[in-house]
């Protein structure tokens, strides 16, 4: 959407502005609390550790980390029964294929239980708290109400059909158990948790570069720089300078990538020049083999500068804390002040986790202050949602470009489109895996996943829980399997989502 407007002039309306940021906002909270429990605490917690635990010395630790009220010796108590019953029947589910009992877990047994009984407790939230985008959006993940000009969804106080007091009541309701859990439950197992695991803010550091697109618009202006979570370039872990953004620097290679260009691999393009042209000549698939001195990955390798940068919630909550953003600052300063650390610390693994959740607190926060401006415009009379005013393609100039940029909860995404005679001529997406996950480039640099890993220690090769804890601290998207392989080529274990 943003692409297209800004390729077309096209300002959208307040109201517009504010859904998305809702929209977005809890998308944040409900993605980065699934994070955490479901997809990277069982790197951390010990599921079958569990059982050896004692019920009332958990209630003791929950009760001296928070006031949550679900902490009594019998709720955990309880927790523990259903898990002995899982374990004792073989049939672990989601826990089943974990590295129960590995020598680099460190929580002790009370901490894995209160850890577990949260793990549950997330999944009711997050199924309760995100009814917020399904309102707005109509659904979850990808959002069916979003129009170039716009959104959809009407507002209308008068109507049953449309935003109206009672929804406003109704997404306060949902922010207010938001902010309440990740207030009471996800900061205080984060905090608790990273205390076990200080020594992993010396692993996982990456390329050290830093990019935030910026989120969270204050106006509605095209590619407007008055953004909540403010647009930025760190370099070299400098957190003293905040360097500007220039779409223009970005550019692609494709020397390791299954891909060519007419122009050669080690040549780098911008997205409005970019191809899509796959190559592969081999006599298997090139999936079945990894060769780093060739192509080796469906990835392009996004740089900017040329020099690879790491996207996502670590770069977005460095850039707003180099930027003076005020809250993110007191947070910030106050999680390093409870672990004991510096800032250096936050150039790590554990300075990725940390930042998922501070961005998760001041975001939660945030949504009532989106809730409130909607309202008060639809208290001052303004229902507007869209701007037709470039809906026809008769008002199109013969050719127009335009890029956006949106802060998906995994980091950066840029789409670039290219309009000629009112059709897409090219249209090219640099996405936060990209960003992430990329190959080597002509220069050889490595990607921030590649670079993170080095220097990891790993107790044991056959599980390797230590490399997928830094792995998993980006929030990686793998779209169909993962396959791990060790020095001499040999597929250590392979991971299909069916």
């Amino acid at each position: 959407m943003r692409a297209v407007e800004n390729a077309l002039g096209i300002i959208i309306p307040d109201n517009a502005r504010i859904i998305r940021n809702l929209i977005t906002g809890i998308q944040y909270v409900q993605d980065h609390v699934i994070h955490f429990y479901h997809l990277h605490a069982l790197d951390w917690v010990d599921i079958v550790s569990a059982l050896k635990a004692d019920p009332s010395k958990t209630s003791s630790l929950a009760q001296s980390i928070s006031d949550w009220p679900k902490s009594s010796a019998s709720y955990f108590k309880g927790i523990q029964n259903r898990v002995k019953t899982l374990v004792e029947s073989g049939q672990l589910g989601p826990f089943a294929n974990a590295y129960w009992g590995h020598p680099a877990y460190k929580l002790p047994p009370e901490a894995n239980l209160m850890a577990v009984a949260h793990y549950l407790e997330a999944l009711e939230w997050q199924r309760d708290v995100i009814r917020i985008q399904a309102l707005l959006g109509a659904k979850n993940p990808h959002a069916q109400t979003y129009l170039v000009g716009g959104m959809s969804i009407p507002v209308d106080p008068n109507s049953q059909n449309a935003l109206n007091a009672d929804s406003i009541a109704f997404m306060s309701g949902l922010a207010k158990k938001a902010l309440e859990f990740v207030e009471k439950v996800y900061i205080p197992d984060l905090l608790a948790v990273a205390s076990f695991y200080k020594e992993w803010a010396n692993y996982g550091g990456g390329v050290g570069n830093f990019f935030a697109c910026g989120e969270f618009p204050n106006d509605n202006e095209i590619d407007t720089k008055n953004l909540w979570l403010p647009r930025g370039i760190i370099k070299n872990k400098d957190l003293s300078k905040v360097h500007p953004v220039d779409h223009t620097k970005i550019m692609e290679y494709v020397t390791h990538s299954w891909y060519e260009y007419k122009e050669g691999d080690a040549k780098a393009k911008h997205p409005w020049e970019g191809e899509t042209n796959f190559k592969y000549t081999g006599p298997k698939p090139p999936y079945e083999f990894l060769d780093t001195n060739k192509k080796y990955s469906w990835l392009k390798a996004p740089r900017y500068e040329d020099m690879p940068m790491e996207v996502g919630p670590l770069a977005r909550m460095l850039v707003a804390y180099a930027s003076g953003h005020k809250r993110v600052k007191e947070v910030v300063d106050s999680v390093l002040k409870k672990l004991g650390v510096g800032a250096e610390a936050l150039f790590s693994t554990l300075g990725r986790v940390a930042a998922r959740g501070i961005e998760t607190l001041v975001t939660a926060e945030m949504m009532s202050v989106w809730i409130e401006q909607l309202a008060m415009n639809m208290k001052k009379g303004d229902y507007r949602i869209h701007n037709g005013d470039k809906w026809d393609p008769s008002s199109w100039p013969k050719e127009a470009k335009g890029y956006g940029f949106h802060e998906a909860p995994r980091g950066a995404l840029g789409h670039w489109v290219l309009i000629k005679d009112k059709k897409i001529a090219n249209y090219q997406c640099v996405v936060p895996s990209t960003w992430n996950g990329s190959p080597r480039d002509a220069k050889g640099q490595r990607g921030p996943y590649e670079a993170s890993l080095i220097g990891t220690p790993v107790a044991d090769p056959n599980k390797p829980v230590e490399i997928l804890r830094t792995v998993h601290s980006f929030d990686p998207c793998m779209a169909c399997a993962v396959h791990v392989v060790d020095a001499s080529g040999r597929e250590v274990t392979r991971i299909k989502i069916v």
